[in-house]
């Protein structure tokens, strides 16, 4: 958009390309009981996420994000148990993401231009309760409305593991 201002007093001409402002952040307040809920699950033994700033993006601004959260249950644990200090083989998180976790079950999703927004499928697996808990935090970290929340609290380069017992946050070397 071609554009006649000024700045402090000296004019300024050309195409000035206008950023999109972030998304309205929400307090921590509203994340508590969305995480809380995935916590009290006596069947979700741990779970995290990573979050950054990518060095960069193809040539699109370099914005800090959340990633998709990733959960190990009860059943994950059983067919692959911790080490010696009481970790888990993290080389395959991406396995335990909500979309991939076979222990959680599934509910296939479509995109629908219209409302710009997903909708559900039917669900399928052993426990809708459980599946729509891990949903809800899934949806909050991925619109972006917590990033300030999750940045002020974990840093930025961050793989943040929960557990009912603590949270741990491990430096994300993402390059």
């Amino acid at each position: 958009m071609t554009s006649t201002n000024s700045f402090l007093g000296i004019p300024v001409e050309g195409d000035i390309v206008r950023r999109d402002p972030k998304k309205k952040q929400r307090p921590l307040e509203e994340f508590s009981p969305i995480l809380q809920a995935v916590l009290n699950d006596p069947s979700i033994v741990e779970f995290g996420w990573t979050q950054y700033t990518p060095h960069f993006n193809d040539g699109d601004p370099c914005e800090f994000g959340v990633g998709y959260p990733w959960f190990r249950t009860v059943e994950n644990v059983a067919d692959a148990p911790a080490d010696e200090d009481g970790e888990y083989d993290d080389e395959d998180t991406w396995q335990m993401e909500l979309s991939s976790n076979e222990t959680l079950g599934t509910r296939p999703r479509t995109w629908d231009s219209e409302s710009r927004d997903y909708r559900y499928d039917d669900y399928t697996g052993p426990d809708v309760a459980r599946y729509d808990r891990c949903l809800a935090l899934h949806r909050a970290m991925d619109s972006e409305e917590f990033d300030e929340v999750l940045l002020a609290a974990f840093g930025d380069h961050a793989q943040v593991t929960v557990k009912k017992d603590g949270i741990k946050v491990d430096f994300y070397d993402h390059e």
